[in-house]
């Protein structure tokens, strides 16, 4: 009997599993961004002496829109913050599955990477012009720099993981 050198590699070149590995690592890359979010406002919160207010006015925002009258008076609401957490866990874990399958992409076409990295600072800026035109209410009360420096923080982390596991990435303009 003979043993194969390297007995999974029939097993990892299947299609099916690589997207399935692909979305994988693209929830995960999103649910240490969500995290990443989550903490800094946390701390942000906390230092301004009211923990998970930030979760608490976006939850509101999202799901009551009359609470937004005047977000500056809304009570800390773990209901609230449960909710929020959820859905925001989702979206990161969505863009994260994106994010991992244009890593695919660009890992096969190196010359796409510039692209992507584009798309990402449109991406960013559009949501901060997104949220100042659509979020108002709730920008009088997070300042953009912080929501700014959030994103910038998940980003950061969701990149050293996508860089951890593809060490060999070539971009090239």
């Amino acid at each position: 009997m003979t043993a194969r050198a390297n007995p999974t590699a029939d097993v990892l070149s299947d299609p099916a599993r690589d997207t399935a590995r692909l979305y994988q690592e693209g929830m995960i890359a999103g649910v240490i961004g969500a995290a990443t979010v989550a903490l800094w406002f946390l701390l942000v919160d906390s230092a301004a002496g009211r923990p998970l207010y930030t979760p608490t006015v976006l939850g509101s925002a999202l799901f009551h829109r009359s609470a937004l009258a005047s977000p500056e008076t809304l009570s800390v609401s773990l209901e609230m913050v449960g909710m929020f957490t959820w859905i925001h866990v989702l979206v990161f874990a969505a863009l994260g599955g994106v994010a991992s399958r244009l890593l695919a992409m660009v890992e096969q076409n190196p010359s796409w990477g510039f692209g992507l990295l584009l798309l990402f600072v449109v991406f960013e800026f559009g949501f901060i012009a997104a949220a100042a035109l659509l979020a108002s209410p709730v920008l009088r009360v997070i300042p953009w720099p912080s929501v700014l420096a959030a994103n910038l923080l998940a980003a950061a982390a969701m990149s050293a993981y996508f860089w951890r596991r593809h060490p060999h990435l070539v971009v090239r303009p």
